[in-house]
Parts: C-alpha cells; structure tokens; sequence
C-alpha cells in the first residue's frame, strides 16, 4: 500500500493535463456588474449539495478500514480539485497580475498532484478513479456554475484578478466543507491516508484563503 507524498513534494507532479482549451472569451464586463452577478450565483451555490453522476457502487471487504464515505471523498475530490486546475489555466491568457499568476500556478500544481495521489489511492483499494473531466458531471460545495465559469473565462486583467479571487475563495470553502463531512461521518478518516489527506487539504487551503481574502482587499 502506497502511503501518500508530503505537499511540500507535490511540486514535483503534474499528472492533471492542461484542458486543450479555455472558454471563449468575449468582451470583459465591467467590473461592477461581473461582481453583482458572481455574488447572486456563489451565494446561490452555498446550497449546493453534493450530487455524483456515472459513480459505480463501492464494493468493500468486510472490517475494511475503509468506508464508503473515504472512498467517495477521494471521487468527489478529484473532481472538485479538477474544476480548481481548469480555473487556474485560465490566469495567463486572461492577462492576470504576476501576482494571481503565481498564486494559480500554486493551486495548479498541488492540487494536480493530489488528484493523481487520490487516483492511484482508489486503484490501490480496487476503487473507480475518476479522471480530470469528471468535474462536468459532478456537483459539490463550492463548485462554479457554468454562468461561473463563463465570467471568468470573459473576464481579463484586474477584473479576471478580482473574479477569480472571490471564485477561488467559494471554491476553497466548499473542500474544506468536504473534508468536515469526511471526518463527521461515523467511521470515516481512519485509515492514515486519507487521514493525512483531508487534514493537508484543510490547512492549505484555509491558508490559501485567508491569503485571497488579503489580496482582494489591496485590489479594493
């Protein structure tokens, strides 16, 4: 049994490919009118639940140490984590600040490798591991619409930065609700993968929110 790669290694991955394309591009909205419509639809999405398309049943032995609740956060992850890289890609052709820049690049490469430590931690449990394009069929806290995910590809330079903070934020909030269901469910995070796992995921992406919250205040 494989044990999961620290995060400060995951640098090193890059097992999510790049999207072969990003959503069109039309002629930015002003800033005003991308942000009313942002917050209608994030605060629409807080109440989002957690819905799982083409998933096939989990099949485990009995006194497993792991539970059906492990095995569908580790899905519904990689999905989640997917949506989050595909927003990422989006920053340089949108003419985002150096500084968003090196924040997405961030995101993008740790949290492509976390979807390829997920992936091969399903095959190791004989589990099916979705792929990078399950994020389409899936719907979770924190996740962006389509609406969402229209504005920001429209988006560019400030007005991308600002969107994709506030987005990103709303993103990061909702894993950080995943991994509080994980570990509320009875017998759930015991197994010391996953354990490592979802508490990872929480204390960097809440680190990476409080970040967010920073720079969309100096962008005020």
């Amino acid at each position: 049994m494989r044990r999961l790669l620290p995060l400060f290694a995951l640098a090193a991955l890059t097992a999510c490919p790049a999207p072969s394309t990003v959503p069109a591009a039309p002629e930015p909205s002003p800033a005003a009118e991308a942000d009313e419509h942002a917050g209608h639809d994030m605060e629409a999405d807080e109440h989002a639940g957690h819905v799982m398309h083409d998933l096939p049943p989990v099949s485990l032995p009995q006194g497993s140490l792991v539970t059906e609740a492990d095995v569908r956060f580790m899905q519904m992850m990689i999905g989640h984590h997917a949506q989050a890289v595909y927003m990422t890609r989006m920053a340089e052709a949108a003419g985002a600040s150096d500084r968003v820049l090196k924040l997405a690049h961030k995101i993008d490469l740790s949290q492509a490798g976390e979807i390829a430590l997920m992936q091969g931690w399903l095959v190791d449990y004989g589990q099916h591991a979705p792929d990078t394009e399950s994020w389409r069929r899936m719907s979770m806290p924190g996740m962006l619409t389509a609406a969402q995910l229209e504005q920001l590809g429209a988006a560019r330079g400030r007005d991308f930065d600002r969107l994709f903070l506030q987005l990103m934020i709303k993103h990061h909030e909702g894993a950080i609700q995943m991994v509080t269901e994980l570990l509320r469910s009875p017998g759930a995070g015991q197994e010391v993968d996953i354990n490592v796992l979802a508490n990872e995921i929480e204390a960097a992406q809440q680190a990476e929110i409080e970040l967010m919250w920073q720079m969309l205040a100096e962008l005020r």
